[in-house]
């Protein structure tokens, strides 16, 4: 297993130009990408951002969901706004995961993705009792369709994850790994955070960053190789764990230098795969 070689991709958000998005892509010579879904989105959106895909020979691995309503991404107003965690939000952003699931079917698409937000460490907190009933749900349909849903890293402690999966019981969840986040949030080494869910990784973002450094805010985003995740440690223990999925770069930032960053990072990564 540890000698199959990985795919690289990049990480894509679909806004007004699907075709200039996913030209980037292919001019890059990037096999596969990861597509930012935003809500609202049709299934015939989506048939058109495969058709689009197809003819530029690039693989779609996961539909990265946004979800509906208010998300900050801080410490102090992200435990009350982001994912499936708050109340408030929790039946809109299942039924918009129920509806990427369907979306992705369609496609052909093996996954959804999302950030479920900073699930509780305590198991009996009402919180996180009702993201595991909210989980279970939008399982429900992904196990229906055959779509896989991965979690995002970054807002729970590596063990939270795997007692949330264990917690929801079904074979068709997943992890994306974001080995920055982890880091940026303050909640894992990335490497070691495998030796506790890397059974589960389906997808990998590269991207790389540094641990907070006040309580308010989380940890800067670095370009690939100038953060704290040691990708050449992580990527072979990543082959280890089984993980034969693609490593999606992720650069957020817009402009030449966003293109800049991931063809350095694609110069790292390519003696790892």
């Amino acid at each position: 297993m540890a000698d199959q070689k990985l795919k690289l991709g990049v990480m894509v958000h679909l806004r007004d130009d699907p075709e200039g998005a996913i030209r980037k892509v292919a001019d890059l010579g990037l096999p596969s990408m990861q597509l930012g879904w935003p809500p609202g989105k049709t299934v015939e959106d989506g048939l058109e951002v495969r058709r689009i895909a197809d003819d530029m020979g690039v693989e779609i691995t996961t539909l990265w969901a946004s979800l509906p309503g208010l998300a900050v991404w801080n410490f102090i107003e992200g435990p009350i706004t982001i994912g499936l965690v708050p109340p408030e939000w929790r039946a809109q952003r299942v039924q918009a995961l129920e509806q990427a699931a369907r979306i992705a079917a369609e496609m052909g698409v093996q996954s959804i993705t999302t950030h479920c937000g900073f699930i509780p460490e305590f198991p009996g907190d009402p919180l996180y009792q009702g993201t595991i009933v909210a989980l279970k749900q939008v399982m429900r349909t992904c196990d229906s369709l055959g779509v896989e849903f991965w979690f995002e890293t970054g807002q729970e402690t590596p063990i939270t994850l795997l007692r949330t999966i264990q917690d929801v019981g079904s074979e068709n969840m997943g992890i994306n790994l974001d080995p920055a986040n982890l880091l940026m949030y303050g909640k894992a080494n990335p490497v070691d955070a495998l030796d506790t869910f890397g059974e589960w990784v389906r997808g990998v973002h590269a991207k790389d960053g540094q641990y907070p450094t006040d309580g308010k805010s989380l940890g800067r985003e670095m370009p690939l190789g100038e953060g704290l995740v040691n990708f050449p440690v992580l990527v072979p223990r990543l082959k280890e764990c089984g993980f034969t999925g693609a490593l999606t770069i992720e650069r957020e930032i817009s402009g030449e230098k966003q293109i800049e960053d991931i063809k350095r990072g694609i110069e790292l990564l390519e003696p790892l795969l």
